[in-house]
């Protein structure tokens, strides 16, 4: 009942905005929208798949949960420089319902051709697909592969950042940084699952490149993620500290803030019907932290048959160490313990062979079915709701989802 009397609070929204456009509309006004809704069912009774972020996923039943996502979007162009955008979206999220949300809220100063700053929320440029990665219809695939686009939780940031933009030939070149604070939640998965608080200040550059049918991508972000709230994090640094580690404890936790860097390449190309897609992502902690560091990629090949693209891809996150160097008096600790403080310092592994189709049927709208094979390993991968001891079972998720803009 709930996720319908949202759906029917954002579209009267919608239709609001759009009966008051007509006093606005001197062409300048411009409201677009965007939205999946999907289905879709896994073969687990014992773990469920999930996107990031999200306290509910699929297991052995269907449920519309996983992509099923609504979004609106409205630009105003005051002058011939200044312009202000905001949009919202309503999706599942860390507190295992739907809500919706200011994903973009700033104004716009174009300074010349080349140059504009933007100065209040904007999407972090950290991913090849970040500007559109939650608009089904603007990708191939159901959804952004987790192994990769987990590795980094902040999505905007509240503050500034400045484009750049020129064409060096047929080159088009497009340059952006971005400062500001980020704050949010996160689900936790681990134990019986809790959502955490946080707060990031952050800081990123990423440069672009288009040539003919070829995009490539590359960025790096900083943050220095603040966490006061994650209730069995604490239990055990409070343990720690009880029994003489209290160094350990403080490098384990997010409390006073640890410095997180992110790096990413990727590309895309769309050239005589085929496609791909791939990217490349890394991180790292610069201060000590259990987060571990990550290797993760994705790949993806598709070739357009008329209104078919029929696609397969492959994706993998792997563990790359961990930032906190464990003293060697923690021998002699209980063994529990230091099971604990091991089994959180590992990294979440898993991979994930996925195939499916796209096919658009109609204007603005197109009709997807995926397949995913999904292969957790360490910490039961992304799975979510998982057995205390873990599971490397391997699942199968379907799903079919209408994705639509308008």
């Amino acid at each position: 009942m709930k996720k319908q009397l949202l759906v029917a609070a954002i579209l009267a929204a919608m239709a609001t905005m759009q009966a008051h456009a007509g006093a606005l509309d001197d062409g300048n006004l411009s409201i677009s929208g965007f939205g999946t809704v999907g289905v879709a069912k896994g073969n687990s009774d014992t773990a469920e798949f999930a996107r990031y972020n999200q306290a509910k996923g699929v297991g052995d039943s269907p449920r519309i949960s996983l992509d099923t996502n609504l979004g609106l979007q409205a630009t105003y162009k005051m002058n011939d420089w200044l312009s202000g955008t905001v949009q919202v979206l309503s999706r599942k999220g860390p507190e295992g319902n739907f809500g919706t949300e200011v994903t973009w809220g700033f104004l716009k100063a174009k300074i010349n051709d080349e140059v504009s700053v933007r100065v209040g929320r904007v999407v972090v440029p950290t991913f090849l697909i970040s500007d559109y990665q939650n608009v089904g219809y603007a990708n191939t695939m159901m959804r952004p592969p987790i192994e990769l686009y987990a590795q980094n939780p902040i999505e905007n940031s509240d503050g500034a950042d400045i484009n750049y933009q020129t064409n060096f030939g047929d080159l088009n070149f497009t340059a952006q940084a971005f400062v500001g604070v980020s704050r949010g939640k996160i689900y936790v998965s681990s134990g019986s699952g809790s959502v955490a608080t946080y707060r990031a200040p952050d800081a990123g550059i990423s440069i672009s490149g288009e040539y003919g049918p070829f995009i490539v991508r590359a960025a790096h972000a900083r943050a220095e993620m603040e966490i006061n709230d994650i209730g069995s994090l604490n239990t055990l640094s409070n343990t720690l500290t009880a029994v003489g580690f209290g160094k350990l404890a403080s490098d384990l936790n997010f409390k006073d803030g640890k410095k997180i860097a992110f790096t990413s390449i990727g590309m895309t190309m769309d050239w005589n019907n085929i496609l791909l897609q791939a990217e490349y992502a890394q991180r790292r902690a610069k201060e000590p932290v259990y987060l571990a560091d990550t290797n993760a990629w994705y790949a993806m090949a598709g070739y357009r048959i008329g209104k078919f693209v029929p696609y397969v891809a492959h994706s993998k996150v792997e563990g790359h160490g961990s930032s906190v160097t464990v003293p060697a008096a923690f021998a002699a600790a209980p063994a529990a313990l230091r099971g604990a403080v091991t089994g959180l310092m590992g990294a979440q592994e898993q991979s994930t062979s996925l195939v499916g189709v796209r096919w658009d049927f109609a204007k603005s709208m197109a009709l997807k079915v995926q397949l995913d094979h999904v292969t957790p390993k360490a910490k039961s991968g992304y799975l979510i709701h998982a057995p205390a001891a873990g599971t490397t079972k391997d699942i199968n998720v379907v799903a079919v989802g209408l994705d639509f803009v308008f």
